[in-house]
Formats: C-alpha cells, structure tokens, sequence
C-alpha cells in the first residue's frame, strides 16, 4: 500500500479522534455543583434524567429539592438560596413569581392530566368513575386528600377540577361540599398524600397521570372538560378561577384555569450556568430527557412557544418557537 492509500484510510480516523477530544473536552467544562428545584411531580423522571445525564458529566454533582412549585420559587425569592434549574408543574408560576426579578424567560416542556388515585381497598372504589366521583366525593363514607393550592399547582388544579365539575355536569353548590370536606388531609404536594394513600388512611388523592402511573396506583380518569389536559377546552377552563398567594405577603392573585404545561427556566443568579445550560440542553431534547419524561407518561411539548425568545440562551433557543403565547 502506497503512502497516498495510507493517508486516506488513516485521515478520517485521525478527524473522528479529534471530534472526540473535542467533545470530552467541553463535557469536561461541565463541573462542579448543580443545584435544581423541581416539581414533586417530576421527582421520578427527574431522578433518572440527573442519572443519565452524569453518565455524560461525571464531574457534575446534581443536588435536586423537591417541592410543591411555589415553594421551591419562593426559596429563590423569599429565601435567596441559590439555585441553577428550575423546572414548576404550571409555567406560570415562573411568570408570576419570578420574572423579570429573578428569571427573564422560560420555556415550557411538558403536559399532564388530573385524575383521582385509589388503591384496591379504596372504600367504594369497585363503584367510583368518571360519572360518579363528584357524588361519591361528599359522602362521609369516604375520604380525600389534595394538596396545598397556595403551595402547589396540583392543589389549584384540583380546586379548579372540582369547580369545573361543578359548571360541567350542572352541579349547584358541588364546589363548597367537597372543599368542606377533609381539610386536614391538604398536604404542602401531591405526592405527599401517596403515603396516606399506601396506608388506608386516604381513599382517594387528586393527582397527576403521571404520578398515578409511577406509583402503579388505580385511577379514574375525567372528562377531558375538567381534567385540565386538553388545549381544544381552555376558553372553558379558564371559566374557572380560584385565589391563591401572591409575590407579597397578605397580596393575591387570580388563577383562571388552563391546560397543564410545565415550565423551566435557569435564575439570573444561577451559581452554575454553564452546567445548567448543558442539563437543559439534555433535558429538553427529544432522545435524551425527552424520551424518559414520555416513558413516565408526561408528554413533551417541545417545541413550544414563548414570548420570551429574545431573551432564551442561543443554545436554547432550537426548544422554542418565536411566537407570542396566550395564555
């Protein structure tokens, strides 16, 4: 073999070696801390997204908080801890609560759906469904728990479920019955409530699909006028409001109902941004933490659009598209 024939077989393996250098050099950028606030409801996918991602950047260590997604936004504005990722069950809360103080953009990643959890010694749960729970609900033969509205989206939602049931199946008074009912079971997130569940202590949780299926839990699922799922019914879901706590303390908001979309967004003060970037990039993308989030059962809705996009990291901005949202 000439020297000429040589050349040309040894070449592309010389380019395919420096690709890799390259690459295990910018991986090897990625270090230190990255600390991420989520969603109690992402706990599960998030935990094997952090795991899949390290096998990437090893020299990342991840310090994941689960709470409900209020919270974890008031430990940024509230609290000043600091934090590099922030992804909320409802992107709103990152409109309301952080931006443009502690956050200039978002963008939103992924749905669910409202269903109503049991186990199999659930009492009434051989009878319960879709056409029948806002009956069984009041009874004092039953019990049910949700979780906090003022400390998470998953309680708003299923005040919200309740309301809307009432306006759907022409229910008068349906809303204050239930909301009476079991106070002491409100918990600070959804998947507070599993463990009351698991012991019998609870018959029923308002929850997500997502977190039902994990758990491997029994479920009802509702109309899809009131399970807040579908876009094809937000004008009626946001015929349904309720008042949770706003930026200040002894302040309010309004929040009208809406289909349910997760939002993500890195602080402005993220102790770790280049870390942080990269986990977006692995998390957003659709054979990467796309593909655990879907096999979790939460749907992806990348990509999405923002009327943040001027403002989203050029390396982001391939997970938006650059269109006003209405929400």
């Amino acid at each position: 073999m000439n020297k000429i024939a040589k050349l040309i077989l040894i070449l592309p393996a010389l380019g395919l070696l420096a690709s890799a250098v390259t690459a295990q050099g910018k991986r090897s950028e990625v270090c230190g801390e990255l600390i991420i606030f989520h969603a109690g409801s992402l706990a599960v996918p998030f935990k094997q997204i952090c795991e899949e991602f390290n096998s990437h950047y090893p020299d990342v260590k991840i310090v994941r908080e689960a709470a409900g997604s209020r919270v974890c936004a008031r430990k940024i504005t509230d609290l000043h801890k600091p934090c590099d990722v922030i992804a909320s069950a409802d992107h709103t809360v990152i409109d309301t609560l952080l931006i443009p103080e502690y956050a200039e953009w978002k963008i939103k990643f992924a749905s669910n759906e409202i269903v109503i959890a049991f186990q199999e010694g659930s009492r009434r749960a051989g009878e319960i469904n879709k056409d029948n729970w806002y009956d069984i609900f009041p009874g004092k033969d039953v019990t049910f728990g949700r979780s906090d509205p003022n400390a998470d989206p998953c309680g708003y939602r299923a005040v919200l479920t309740i309301k809307l049931a009432e306006k759907f199946y022409n229910r008068p008074s349906l809303t204050d019955k239930i909301l009476a009912k079991d106070q002491r079971y409100i918990r600070p997130k959804e998947v507070d409530l599993l463990a009351l569940l698991e012991v019998g202590e609870l018959d029923y949780i308002f929850i997500y699909r997502s977190v039902a299926e994990q758990h491997k839990l029994k479920y009802v699922t509702l109309a899809d006028q009131i399970n807040l799922k579908k876009a094809d019914f937000a004008d009626f879901y946001k015929s349904a409001s309720v008042h949770i706590t706003g930026k200040k303390p002894g302040t309010f908001i309004t929040k009208a109902g809406a289909p349910i979309v997760y939002g993500v967004t890195i602080p402005k003060n993220a102790p770790n941004r280049k870390a942080a970037l990269a986990f977006l990039t692995f998390l957003l993308n659709a054979d990467n933490g796309g593909a655990i989030l879907e096999k979790n059962g939460q749907t992806s809705v990348i990509p999405s659009p923002t009327d943040t996009f001027e403002k989203i990291p050029e390396s982001l901005k391939t997970f938006v598209l650059p269109k006003a949202e209405k929400d």
